[in-house]
C-alpha cells in the first residue's frame, strides 16, 4: 500500500504552526478550495501549551465548549428487524433556507463508541446552523441508548445500515442538496461507503476528519505502551460496556444451533478459533475480558460479521484499499501526528490517483484534535475546515462541477 512520504513527513514536522500540505492531483479541486475554503491553505497554529498529538487528543474534550443542541429523535427499521436512531436538527428557523425541502442537509457520522452527544458533532451541528443548513446524526446500533432488537451491532466495514440511512433522508427530501461528514472510524465507514458506491450515491460530497486509513497500522500505533495507556485501554472498555448492556439480545446470536449453522457457511477454522465449544457464557466473558481493540474485533467484530479471520475484517475495513474507486468531490483532514491514524500509513500517492479525492495534512492536531488560540474553547481548525467545506459545496459547488 503507498505511504506518505518520508519528504511529506519532514515537512509537516519542521515546525508545529505551518501551513497545512494540500495533496490533490486535479488542479481544479484545489482552486476550488483555495477560493471557497481557504482556510486549507492558511497556517495552522495550535495551541501553544498542548501542540503535541497526544495531548489535543486527550484535552479536546474537556477544553472544548459543548453548544446546545435540541434534536429530534428518530427510530427507522432495518431489513433484518433492527433500529437506527437518527438524531435531526431541522433548523426550522433557518432565515437562508425557510423551505425545508430544499434546505441543505448533512449527515453526520461520529466515531467508534461516539454518539449525537459528543462535542465534535455537536460543534459541527452549531456550523451549520449558523449557515442555515439542516444536520442529522446517525448513531451507531445500540449506543445512543436505544435497544437492540437484533442480535447485530456494528463495524467499519459493513456499509449497509450507512445504506439504509442515506436513503431513507434523502427519500424525505429529495429535492435538499445532500452531503456527509465522518469522524474517526465514522470517516472510515463513510469512505468505504464511498468506496463501494462510487458516484452512485446521492451524496454531493464528503468530508472526513481523522480517519484511521491502515487499521493494521493504527491498531499497531495504539498498542505502544503509551498510547494503550492512554487510549487503547479506554476504547476496549467502552466497546465492552455496549456489550454488556446488550448481553441478552447478544446471546441469540450465539445459539449453539446457529452457531453450526453459520459454521457450515464459512471456513472450518472460524469454528475451531472463534466460537467456543462451550456455554456462551465463557464466551462472552472472554470478550469482556479483551484488554486491547484488537482482542475485541478477533474475539467479537470479526466473528459477528462473518470474517474467517481478524486480519480479513482488518484489510475490509481500511479505507486506503477503497480510496481509488471513490466518485464524488472527498476532503479529508488528518495530523501526522495522530496515534490513531499514524502519518506514514496516509495514503498519500493512492489519493493523487483520484481526482475527487483531496488531503489536508497538518503538523500537528492529533485525533479530532486541532486545538487553536491561547484558550480552544469554541472553535478548532476542524470545525473551521468543515463549516468552509459544506458551505463551499452547498454555495459554490455548481461552480466546481461546471469546471
Amino acid at each position: 500500500m503507498p505511504l506518505v512520504t518520508e519528504g511529506c513527513i519532514n515537512y509537516a514536522l519542521r515546525d508545529p504552526a505551518s501551513k497545512p500540505q494540500l495533496v490533490a492531483s486535479n488542479n481544479r479541486f484545489c482552486r476550488f478550495l483555495e477560493e471557497y475554503c481557504p482556510v486549507v491553505t492558511e497556517t495552522y497554529y495550535p495551541t501553544i501549551w498542548c501542540w503535541e498529538g497526544r495531548v489535543q487528543t486527550l484535552l479536546r474534550p474537556f477544553i472544548t465548549s459543548r453548544p446546545q443542541v435540541q434534536y429530534r429523535n428518530e427510530l427507522i427499521k432495518t431489513a433484518d428487524g433492527g433500529q437506527i436512531s437518527l438524531d435531526w436538527f431541522d433548523n426550522n428557523d433557518s432565515l437562508y433556507y425557510p423551505d425545508a425541502s430544499t434546505r441543505p442537509t448533512v449527515l453526520l457520522l461520529p466515531g467508534l463508541t461516539g454518539t449525537s452527544r459528543e462535542s465534535y458533532i455537536l460543534h459541527m451541528i452549531h456550523q451549520s446552523e449558523t449557515l442555515g443548513y439542516r444536520c442529522v446524526v446517525f448513531n451507531n446500533r445500540g449506543i445512543a441508548g436505544e435497544d437492540l432488537l437484533t442480535p447485530r451491532t456494528y463495524c467499519a466495514a459493513n456499509t449497509e445500515d450507512l445504506e439504509a440511512v442515506i436513503h431513507h433522508v434523502h427519500s424525505l427530501h429529495p429535492s435538499a442538496p445532500f452531503m456527509a461528514a465522518g469522524v474517526s472510524m465514522g470517516g472510515m465507514l463513510l469512505l468505504n461507503y464511498l468506496g463501494k458506491t462510487g458516484r452512485d450515491t446521492p451524496l454531493m460530497a464528503a468530508a472526513i476528519f481523522s480517519a484511521g486509513w491502515n487499521v493494521f497500522e493504527s491498531v499497531e500505533s495504539l498498542e505502544k505502551p503509551l498510547n494503550w495507556l492512554l487510549f487503547n485501554y479506554y476504547l476496549t472498555t467502552c466497546l465492552q460496556s455496549s456489550i454488556s448492556r446488550h448481553r441478552q439480545m447478544l446471546e441469540k446470536l450465539f445459539d449453539m444451533d446457529l452457531v453450526m449453522k453459520v459454521c457450515e457457511n464459512i471456513s472450518s477454522g472460524l469454528a475451531g478459533c472463534c466460537f467456543p465449544n462451550a456455554d456462551i457464557v465463557p464466551y462472552l466473558n472472554s470478550v469482556l475480558q479483551a484488554r486491547t481493540v484488537r482482542e475485541f474485533d478477533k474475539q467479537f467484530t470479526s466473528v459477528m460479521f462473518g470474517y474467517p479471520t481478524i486480519d480479513d475484517y482488518y484489510e475490509d475495513a481500511s479505507p486506503c484499499r477503497k480510496l481509488k474507486s471513490v466518485g464524488i468531490p472527498v476532503l479529508c483532514l488528518n495530523s501526522v501526528d495522530d496515534v490513531f491514524s499514524p502519518g506514514h500509513a496516509i495514503p498519500v500517492e493512492t489519493a493523487k490517483q483520484n481526482a475527487n479525492v483531496a488531503l489536508v495534512l497538518t503538523s500537528c492536531g492529533g485525533h479530532i484534535g486541532f486545538l487553536e488560540g491561547i484558550w480552544p474553547r469554541k472553535c478548532t481548525y476542524m470545525d473551521r475546515v468543515f463549516k468552509q467545506f459544506v458551505q463551499a459545496i452547498f454555495e459554490h459547488g455548481n461552480k466546481f462541477f461546471s469546471m
